[in-house]
């Protein structure tokens, strides 16, 4: 082992420090050396700090000292104020750079939705007006503004809606997970497609949602080519302010036929004899008009037969099930782990169309004497082989002409549209309505979308209920809309159904119905009725240019995307055999 030798030091006699002689400064020169100067007034604790960052000279970058303006750290290093003199500097390596800009970035803003300039200085802005904002950077920061993003019921949840962290006790802790400054990295929500790309799968068009916005296209009021089923007439007690405040959803067993395009036995009457060119039913040609709105996936097959276009679905494709809280800004989620949950987005559509087809059978008179029917029965029903009764519902197939001012040749489009109701007008004939149901399910659950309790706020802020519900359901309002506007359907009701207990999905109240005109509700939700046409003829032209065969649209699950697929003629027909 190497051994190591203390050097020789010269005794020192007189004062403190190194000897002045020749002798002890042999091979030493301080001639050179920088002086730290330094009062007698400091308290010298620590002979070096070895955790201070270089270039900060005991101070922060905003000329303040380290731990705050009002802090001063007593024991500092020696020599720490004129620490810039002891570093090591090559002049090659300053040389090379120069500092753009030593200020510190602006903070960026916490809280929900957009901005604006409020009175001293950012104002957050999400539900309502807000009143504050930064303030000095003290009172909208942690705090938010009045009005913030606020999730759930509780003190400062969606009840109150004044919301702010405030120590995370006002809506925090106490009323549940808010939105806040720290979710801006949350990871984004994957969504899974509605049906699996096959390799063999050949893409044709990609078309951004962004390229739609500006389309229009001014049609005709539609008219009937035929009508079958019945009706039975609605039942206007439920609209009397003085009703009861809330009643008991009733399960009512009735037969309901949905079938796609190319199963419905009229349409393909219609097709044979020319009557039109394309053909689709009103769901699915309310999700071509509708689907910049939508944010779950889906898919519309199209089938292009000599020079017919047909418009299908898939059996238990999530066109044959009612949304909910689609748009919201936290939508429902699936339970983690595969764990079945009642609020997860599968339950929650099988329950919305559980409450929607017994609402509309239970908001209408069964009786013969209050009974509208139709030029032709129902054309799926069969009496020998169903024991179940038929459910109020018409089948109005109406033609649309799609064609512009400078076209010889005219594009006719033939819809099947479906009425539930009737009622007399002014004039004491008889006029059509649709009839739907919106659902609530718990509103301190994730994916309430920061609604309301009905409840409570029903009779008294019903507008600012239906607000909420225009925000958080904008896709499938707009649908039912365009449904109603397509049977020629003189008023769209809608039901306000919330669960009787909000851990149990089986049993529901009504708390009240309103009633809208189609058009009027779509202004209102600032939906242009010419700007869906647009859209279907956008579709329908791109369709029309191809080849005869089998395609399918399908909507990006994650982005605001729909793209075409060339398929093979049986791509579909296996899955159907399998569920047959």
């Amino acid at each position: 082992m190497a051994s190591f030798t203390l050097p020789s030091l010269p005794p020192v006699g007189s004062a403190w420090g190194p000897s002045t002689s020749e002798a002890s400064t042999q091979g030493l020169s301080f001639e050179d050396a920088p002086f730290a100067p330094f009062s007698k007034s400091d308290k010298l604790g620590k002979l070096a700090d070895w955790s201070q960052e270089p270039g900060r000279d005991g101070r922060d970058q905003r000329g303040g000292r380290q731990g705050g303006r009002n802090h001063r750290d007593p024991y500092q290093a020696y020599g720490a104020s004129t620490v810039s003199n002891f570093q090591f500097q090559n002049e090659d390596d300053e040389a090379s750079f120069s500092v753009v800009d030593s200020r510190s970035a602006a903070a960026k803003p916490r809280g929900g939705g957009g901005f604006g300039q409020g009175r001293g200085g950012l104002v957050l802005r999400s539900q309502g007006n807000t009143r504050g904002g930064a303030r000095g950077g003290t009172r909208g920061g942690n705090q938010s503004a009045r009005g913030g993003f606020s999730r759930y019921g509780g003190r400062g949840g969606a009840d109150s809606q004044r919301g702010g962290q405030r120590g995370g006790q006002r809506g925090g802790a106490a009323g549940g997970r808010r939105f806040g400054w720290k979710d801006y990295d949350k990871p984004q929500r994957l969504r899974d497609s509605s049906v699996v790309i096959e390799p063999e799968w050949k893409m044709l068009e990609e078309i951004d949602f962004t390229r739609l916005q500006k389309l229009s296209l001014d049609i005709k009021e539609g008219a009937d080519i035929d009508t079958y089923g019945f009706t039975y007439y609605y039942d206007k007690s439920l609209d009397r302010p003085g009703a009861s405040s809330e009643w008991r959803l009733q399960v009512i067993d009735a037969l309901i036929y949905n079938p796609t395009t190319s199963d419905d036995p009229v349409i393909q009457q219609l097709a044979a004899k020319n009557e039109g060119t394309v053909f689709a039913t009103d769901s699915i040609l309310s999700m071509l008009m509708c689907f910049p709105r939508s944010v779950n996936p889906w898919d519309i097959v199209v089938t292009r037969e000599g020079d017919k276009l047909f418009f299908d679905k898939r059996d238990g494709s999530p066109l044959d099930f009612v949304s909910v809280n689609e748009n919201a800004i936290e939508p429902p989620v699936e339970a983690a782990d595969g764990k079945e949950s009642i609020n997860s987005p599968s339950s929650l559509a099988l329950e919305a169309t559980f409450i929607n087809h017994n609402f509309a059978a239970q908001a209408v008179t069964e009786s013969e004497k209050f009974k509208h029917e139709f030029a032709h029965p129902n054309p799926f029903y069969n009496p020998d082989e169903e024991t179940e009764p038929l459910a109020s519902r018409g089948y109005r197939y109406r033609k649309f002409n799609l064609s512009a001012q400078d076209e010889e040749e005219p594009l006719n489009l033939i819809v099947r549209t479906e009425v539930d109701g009737a009622i007399k007008n002014a004039s004491g004939e008889d006029s059509f309505i649709t009839i739907k149901a919106l659902n609530e399910f718990d509103t301190r659950a994730p994916g309430a979308g920061g609604a309301l309790d009905w409840r409570s706020k029903f009779s008294s802020q019903r507008g600012a209920v239906v607000a909420t519900e225009m925000k958080n359901n904008s896709c499938k309002l707009a649908r039912w809309t365009v449904q109603s506007i397509l049977a020629g359907a003189e008023q769209m009701k809608l039901g306000f159904v919330s669960r009787a207990n909000p851990r149990d999905k089986s049993r529901h109240v009504v708390l009240g119905v309103v009633g809208y005109k189609p058009r009027e509700f779509a202004n209102q939700m600032n939906f242009s009725v010419a700007n869906g046409w647009g859209i279907a003829r956008s579709i329908i032209d791109m369709c029309m240019a191809l080849p005869e065969g089998k395609y399918v649209i399908v909507k990006d699950p994650n982005k605001p995307v729909i793209r075409l697929y060339d398929v093979p003629k049986d791509a579909f027909d296996a899955a159907d055999k399998d569920e047959e």
